[in-house]
């Protein structure tokens, strides 16, 4: 288990490959995001991204399914107080595959509760081209090695 110990600043973790699928884009946008650009091909051709995409919250889904294979899984993460901000930088599209990395930008104890540590994290992904597609930055809280020993 990775413990906050374990993600000192400048700590860079691999995220990915996750391919993005039409069935998965459509399903998505279905159940949470039914706007037609998401739903429809000549809709989505008529908007502003151009063609049918993934929802942006879709998207930030698939980041985190790739945080949970990359590192989270396998560490001590207590969750996230929240997201200091997320920007949707293309559209995602079915059939492109994403990467990206993690990347570790702050680490410090909490004053309050020093068993747990707190990590300002950044998280950049890419499509197949290696075109930049989203970034965020947000706060992970992790239990220390003792705490979680």
């Amino acid at each position: 288990m990775r413990s906050f110990e374990d993600f000192p600043v400048g700590l860079e973790v691999p995220l990915g490959p996750y391919p993005v699928t039409r069935e998965e884009v459509l399903a998505y946008a279905a159940a949470f995001d039914p706007l037609p650009f998401h739903l429809d091909e000549a809709a989505a051709r008529d908007s502003l991204l151009g063609g049918l995409a993934a929802s942006g919250w879709h998207t930030c889904a698939m980041m985190m399914r790739m945080m949970v294979d990359g590192f989270l899984r396998d560490s001590t993460s207590q969750g996230s107080p929240g997201v200091d901000f997320i920007r949707w930088l293309r559209p995602v599209r079915p059939g492109d595959t994403l990467t990206g990395r993690m990347t570790v930008l702050e680490a410090r104890r909490s004053r309050s509760r020093p068993q747990i540590g707190i990590a300002k994290l950044r998280n950049e992904l890419v499509n197949q081209e290696g075109d930049p597609v989203l970034e965020g930055e947000y706060t992970l809280l992790l239990r220390t090695r003792e705490a979680a020993a």
